[in-house]
Formats: structure tokens, sequence, C-alpha cells
């Protein structure tokens, strides 16, 4: 019997592709427990099915939920420190002392004033809403004070206007806050009651328009009856927390009161006692202080006393009568202080932290090779005693015609061959130069001029010489944008003394550039990382997970430190606040900062290179003379004569190491004493 065969018209189906869409069961049975490369070289990680996978995600979430409700509880409760809250009004309409008397119902809560300065502040304890406020206020043109206590305030405060939201000098004052980065804030509408309730609608509709530039997705909430201020303070007090992340990992504290105890051998110096409640992260005696404005300090030593404003304060009953019972005043609090102070720590100087700044070179290690002054001067006697010729030239020759003329062995200085028929030429209309001179001088008259009619207009306040200099720079910056890449040689100075500092390249590109060759005098003088990414990562991963000893977040502590300025005192005497930052290890060294910046758009001076000019990088307040470069990828950068509008430029300092991430805003102080910000 013949065998069937199939035709040419049968049907021809596609082969399965099991080696493409096989399940991870099959691979594993095909793997024979084998496991890649990779995967060996790495720890093994357990795969979860995909009920498993569900439940830890759940646990995730379930875990983040409660971190988040656990630092709302704590903030403001008993065991946590007071909500600080920074109100900032805005506009010169806003009337503080105003929203200030609504917010201190007594039936709120209990309202303790503060006595430090004179800027307005007051505890608020609410037993009811089990919640403790503290608030400060700081106006829009103190733009210092706005920034620095916006460092350490958990929530600002806002107070708009209802016609306009804010003025001139608000915008200019959220502008900086924007770039040095917002806390937790609220917005708050003053008087709008006080408007014809025609107008109050159309106000609300119009602020609500104006507000969305700044504030997209952010509620008004009105200020202006009692309830309305109950109904912002529980706004507050249940409002989720924003983080800024230069403060979340060190300890810091607002100081509510301090005392000065001056040393024995100078007055000026003393020890500092700064009392207040711990923030962040939990603060060690060991470790360095910073106070903002004013540098770095050692602790001596961390008192704790009573806490002066207790959410529930102590009750105390009679023994003679059981249901009589007093609460315990802040005032008698205070005094019971010494009573029960406590000394928590006490510095231990084989583990406190060096105030040491700066490395102390050695001369002997030859590591700089740049000269010094003096070397580069005795170079310089030594070329112009080495280049003198001594040459007879005819009466009236420049030196630079001088250097064509024959010696007398018959040879130039130049190239080309010098012609005494040329030279004969060259006395004779020189000659007849200086007879036509006479002649025009004998036509020449003296006439006495009056001064111009346009000074006598002019403003007698302006400083001529400054609108010189302004001029200058004007002018110095237009020719930066029109030829970047030229320089002019100087008239006054020899261009190879101007420019013998500097070296050739033939590709900027592909050209080699040792970092360490020819660097300055000061480079001797700064700390250096070998990896500053790895020295960063490790620190953040030390506190992330290594308990410290000391203060914990939310006690009222007072600091002992040590060698303190009695200048610090009378600022804050003057109503000044006292903020200060506990320093991470190697943050109180010099080195060399480079900052990436962009020039505020509504700032048009020149800043020019070399200027003096007011950092506010993270928590630290300092003044630099930066110099200006390209931020580019490559590994040698552009030097920039001036901070260019619409391109962001690095800006380099010497300036004491501080761990990225950190804002940085840089501010240049007028002649009248105001700042103009360029970001």
């Amino acid at each position: 019997m013949a065998a069937h065969r199939s035709g040419p018209l049968k049907q021809q189906n596609k082969a399965h592709k099991g080696g493409r869409h096989r399940g991870r069961g099959s691979a594993q049975r095909d793997g024979k427990g084998r496991l890649a490369l990779k995967i060996l070289s790495k720890k093994v990680r357990k795969e979860l099915s995909r009920v498993d996978q569900r439940h830890r995600a759940s646990q995730l979430r379930k875990q983040k939920k409660e971190a988040v409700l656990a630092e709302k509880r704590q903030l403001g409760s008993k065991d946590g420190p007071p909500h600080q809250i920074l109100v900032v009004p805005l506009h010169d309409r806003i009337s503080l002392p105003e929203a200030f008397r609504l917010l201190q119902d007594k039936d709120t809560g209990t309202v303790h004033f503060s006595e430090w300065g004179s800027t307005h502040s007051f505890m608020l304890l609410c037993p009811r809403l089990k919640h403790r406020w503290f608030f400060t206020s700081a106006r829009p043109g103190e733009l210092h004070t706005v920034l620095d206590m916006a460092k350490v305030a958990d929530t600002i405060l806002f107070l708009l206007d209802p016609l306009e939201g804010w003025d001139s000098t608000g915008d200019y004052c959220l502008s900086c806050l924007f770039a040095q980065g917002l806390p937790t804030y609220t917005l708050a509408v003053q008087g709008v009651s006080g408007l014809p309730p025609r107008k109050q609608i159309d106000a609300r509709k119009k602020l609500s328009k104006t507000v969305e530039k700044r504030f997209p997705d952010d509620k008004l909430l009105l200020l202006d009856t009692q309830k309305e201020a109950e109904m912002l303070l529980r706004q507050l007090a249940n409002q989720k927390q924003r983080h800024l992340a230069f403060r979340d990992r060190r300890a810091y504290l607002f100081a509510h009161t301090a005392d000065f105890a001056p040393s024995e051998e100078n007055n000026l110096v003393g020890t500092l006692k700064i009392s207040g409640y711990v923030r962040g992260q939990t603060l060690n005696v060991n470790s360095l202080l910073h106070i903002i404005g004013q540098g770095d300090f050692q602790m001596k030593q961390i008192d704790a006393p009573m806490d002066p404003f207790p959410l529930n304060p102590r009750v105390i009953k009679s023994q003679k009568d059981p249901g009589m019972a007093m609460e315990i005043c802040v005032t008698d609090a205070v005094a019971d202080m010494e009573e029960d102070l406590k000394v928590l720590m006490k510095a231990d100087p084989d583990k406190q932290e060096s105030l040491q700044t700066e490395v102390i070179p050695d001369p002997m290690e030859g590591e700089q090779t740049w000269p010094t002054e003096e070397e580069l001067s005795e170079a310089n006697d030594f070329l112009k005693k080495s280049s003198k010729v001594v040459k007879k030239v005819p009466k009236g020759t420049s030196s630079y015609q001088a250097e064509w003329i024959l010696d007398e062995d018959g040879e130039s200085d130049g190239e080309d061959e010098y012609d005494d028929m040329e030279h004969e030429d060259f006395i004779e209309e020189e000659s007849q130069d200086e007879g036509s001179g006479k002649e025009e001088e004998e036509e020449y008259e003296t006439m006495t001029m009056g001064e111009s009619v346009r000074d006598d207009l002019y403003d007698d306040n302006v400083d001529d010489e400054a609108e010189e200099k302004m001029l200058e720079k004007y002018k110095q910056e237009r020719l930066q944008e029109m030829f970047p890449d030229e320089v002019d040689t100087p008239r006054d100075v020899a261009a190879r003394i101007r420019f013998q500092k500097y070296r050739g390249l033939k590709s900027f590109r592909t050209s080699p550039w040792d970092p360490k060759e020819n660097l300055p005098q000061d480079y001797a003088r700064i700390f250096q990382f070998q990896n500053f990414t790895n020295t960063r990562k490790r620190l953040f991963k030390e506190i992330e997970e290594k308990e410290v000893e000391g203060a914990e977040v939310g006690w009222y502590v007072t600091l002992h430190v040590s060698e303190v300025p009695s200048s610090v005192y009378e600022y804050f005497k003057r109503g000044a606040p006292l903020i200060a930052f506990s320093l991470l290890p190697h943050e109180q060294k010099m080195s060399v900062l480079n900052m990436v910046v962009s020039r505020y758009s509504g700032n048009t001076e020149p800043v020019k290179a070399k200027e003096e000019l007011i950092f506010h990088c993270g928590f630290r307040r300092f003044r630099a003379s930066p110099l200006f470069s390209q931020h580019t990828a490559a590994d040698k950068h552009k030097f920039q004569r001036f901070l260019t509008a619409d391109v962001a430029l690095v800006v380099t300092i010497y300036g004491p190491i501080t761990f990225p991430p950190a804002s940085v805003l840089l501010f240049k102080q007028n002649s009248n004493g105001k700042l103009s910000s360029l970001r």
C-alpha cells in the first residue's frame, strides 16, 4: 500500500517559538539550578509570588503613612518641639498687630509673650487641640532676617492684601524664599470683611488669579474674625510638613533666651548660654556649633532645664483641701529651673571636634610650584637689567624707533636692513613738522570757559566717581558680551607682565591640563578630599543608621558655647534672632567651593568677578569674592569676567565646606545699604 503524500496546496503552520515566551517555571527547569554570573556576584534576592509582592507593597505604604502621622503628631505635642510659625506680611497695608490679636485669643489657649528683643513673638498653648505654637514675625524689608528665620521655621504664614496680594517688596521677598527653599506654608488674607459686600467676591476672584502665578494649587484662608483664626490654627496643626534637605541631617536650635558670662581674662569674649528646643537631629556636645552670621564655636556642656512652656502644666494639690488645685505658671517654672537643672552632657576633649579651619603648610615639602611675589620681582629686575642696550640715536627718537636703528657693528635688532637715505628723509620731515608746529602755536589763543549748565541742574546727591565706575563696568560687560574670546592688552603695563600667569593651549578641548600645576600659595592652606562623593555618602549613612548620644529632638536644653564674642549677645539683645546649627564632620574646614547659579532676571546691574558678595549657602551666611566660569561637562572651564544673564555659571570661592544639597543665594550690597539679589 502506497503512503499518502501531501500535495503542494497543504497548509503550512508556523512552528511554535517556545524559547521566547516560556514561563519562569520552565526556565528554572531548563537551568537545573544554575544561576547567571550577575546573580552570583550580588546578593541572591528571593523572588516573591504575586501575593507576597502585594503584601510587601501594602506594608511599605503603611509604614510610610505611619511615619508621616508620627511626625505630624510629634510636632507641637507635649513630647516634641513647639510648632514654629513665621508670619510674613507681604504688603504695607497689612496690620501685623491685628493678626496677632486674633491669634492670641484666651478662649483658644494660654498665651505667653516672649521678652527677647523687640520682635513680636509669643507662645500659644492649646490643650484642647493638644498642640502648641510659637509665633514669630519678620518684615520683607529685613531680608536677611526673613531668610535666616525661614531656615528654622516649620511653617511660614504669608499675610496677603485683599486687593493686590503683595507689593514689590513682598514679591522680591517671595522670589528669595523660593530660591532658598520653602518649608510648609499657608496663605491668609486680611481685610476682606472691610470691603463692601459687592466687591468682596470680585476681590477674591482677582486675588485668586494673582496668587495662582506663584501658588497654583493652594487655598486662601481668611483672617478677619476669631472663628477664622481658629480655623487657621487647625489648618496649621494638621498640615503635612515639607522638608528642607540641609536641615534634616543636622541638629538646629532657635534661641528663646540667652545669657552671657564674660571670661576672667577678657571681657570681650566669654561663654554664651543659649536655651531652646532641639530640632532636626540629636545634638551631641562634642560636635561644633555654627551661629548664623557669627561663626563656628565649641560647646562646653548641655544642660536639661525644665520646659518653661509645658502643654499640660503641673498641678499641685493642697494638703489641707484635696479639692483645691493650683497650676504652676511659667514664671514659677523659670524660678524653679535652677532646682531642676540637670547637666546632660559635658564635652570630652579627646572626642571634641577641632576648630582648625586651615592647614599649616610646610615650606620644605615643596608641594606648591607657583613662585612667590619676591621671586617674581627678582626675575623682573633681572630681565630689566639684562635687556638694557646703550645706543646712539637722533634726538626725538622714540624707544620703538630705536629698536630698528643700527648698532656700531652694523647690525640691527630686527631682520630688516636700515636705509641711510630713509633715515635722512625722516630727520628732514621731522624738522619740517617742528617748524610748522611753531607756526600753529602762534595762531592759537587762550580762552576761559565757564562750567556747564548741565552740572548746575544735576542732582547734588549723586556721586560722580561712583557713576563713572558704574558706566565703566557697563562698558566692560558689553564688550565681554560682544567679544567673549578677545582680551585687550593694557597700555600702562607690559603684556609679558600682564599675562605672565597665563599659559597657552593648542586646543581647549584636547590639550592636557594638570590641575595641580602652578597653584597659588593659598592652595597649600585648604583641605582636599580624596573622594568627596564617597565621604558625603558615608556621613549621611552614619546619620541614618548610627545612634548618637546627646539631646533628643524636642528637648528644651541650654547650650554652653565657649569663646563667643560679646557682640553676639548684644546682637541678640537688640532683637535679632539667634539661630544655631550643628556641623557635620569637616564642615568647619576651608576648601574651594563650586556652586552653580543663574542670575535673577530682575537684576541688571553688572557684577564683575572678584567683587565682594553676600552668600546664603544652606544654613550659612558669609561674605566672599567669587570667580565665575562656564558650566560645562569638560575638564577645563573658561573664565567669565562678569555674571551674565540667562546662563547658568559656576561660582568658585574659598569657603567653609558644606555638604550638598544646599541652596545658594548671592546678594550685592549697594552703597545705600540695600541688597540686590543676583541668585
